[in-house]
């Protein structure tokens, strides 16, 4: 079993960065090669895809609408994902849940079906 806690969440303005971090711990990296993603859930609207991140790091995938706005990483010798966040808008303003999947690897991204392990979500919400 793995168990994810993100954290960083907070109340900023628009056009200000912001950092997630999201530990993995339990059976983790010592035992498990997992990709990682970050989704998002306004409120009153359906969870969505926001990234992911191959276990190597060298395939990331972005939801159109963040592109070129967040990055995400990993290090896993920490066991940790991060989600930067620059430019922040008010449309960005959500619960973000960290996840991870040890099945499936490498495909169907978006699909949350597709993952194994989820957090409890941090809160961001960025004021106009």
């Amino acid at each position: 079993q793995v168990q994810l806690v993100e954290s960083g969440g907070d109340l900023v303005q628009a056009g200000v960065s912001l950092r997630l971090s999201c530990v993995a711990s339990g059976r983790t990296s010592s035992n498990y090669v997992m990709d990682m993603g970050w989704f998002r859930q306004a409120a009153g609207k359906e969870r969505e895809f926001v990234t992911g991140i191959s276990w190597s790091g060298r395939t990331t995938v972005y939801e159109d609408s963040v592109k070129g706005r967040f990055t995400i990483s990993r290090d896993n010798a920490k066991n940790t994902v991060y989600l930067q966040m620059n430019s922040l808008k008010p449309e960005d303003t959500a619960v973000y849940y960290c996840a991870a999947r040890v099945r499936n690897l490498g495909t169907g991204w978006r699909s949350q079906a597709n993952y194994d392990y989820w957090g409890q979500g941090t809160q961001v919400t960025v004021s106009s």
